[in-house]
């Protein structure tokens, strides 16, 4: 694979959650320093014409920036972003850059699986952080499962930390090296990968 280019984010966090999602994800985006050399991309299941508004509405909590992400946009340095759909990533001129569909009525939305699968072939030109919160359901597993194959760290809830244990049970139960923590560490070691 070429090499990235440097204005490609040298860390990813990339945070998966579902039913009980929204709280947490405004503690963690609260809870961020001002970043640099570090981008997160969160895909939060969610109506799909909702989340432009949960993003525009956490851009009140966040000192960074906040984006909904749409096809052909450029993955900057120091900002978030919201996924839609099936929301991937890709390799662009050296360049990392999404391209987004609409998911089908019967599909997550967005999609967990399908923007950690896309990261997984770039974890080896950039350190990746992936988080699996609360949620009903196992979206988001296989493709923690492949990030951390390739080198990844990765982190989930404790029982009594989620709201809906169905997406942290799995994980745990799924992928062996996965760090188990409640949510107030979570936001710790989250806080700490980005400084």
């Amino acid at each position: 694979m070429p090499n990235l280019k440097h204005s490609v984010p040298k860390k990813i966090v990339l945070i998966g959650a579902s039913t009980g999602g929204p709280a947490h994800i405004q503690k963690i985006i609260t809870a961020l320093p001002k970043l640099h050399n570090t981008s997160v991309i969160i895909a939060q299941h969610m109506a799909k014409g909702f989340i432009p508004s949960f993003a525009k509405r956490l851009k009140l909590h966040s000192i960074n920036p906040i984006s909904v992400a749409e096809s052909m946009m450029t993955l900057q340095d120091a900002h978030i972003y919201f996924c839609c759909g099936f929301t991937k990533i890709h390799n662009e001129h050296n360049t990392l850059v999404f391209s987004q569909q609409s998911a089908p009525l019967e599909a997550f939305n967005p999609d967990i699986n399908m923007l950690f699968h896309s990261f997984a072939p770039f974890v080896h030109n950039m350190q990746c952080l992936s988080v699996i919160l609360t949620g009903i359901g196992d979206d988001g597993i296989s493709g923690c499962k492949e990030l951390v194959a390739n080198g990844a760290s990765a982190l989930t809830e404790t029982e009594q930390s989620a709201v809906v244990d169905g997406m942290p049970s799995r994980a745990r139960e799924s992928i062996e090296s996965i760090e188990v923590l409640s949510l107030e560490n979570i936001i710790k070691s989250i806080v700490e990968f980005c400084e």
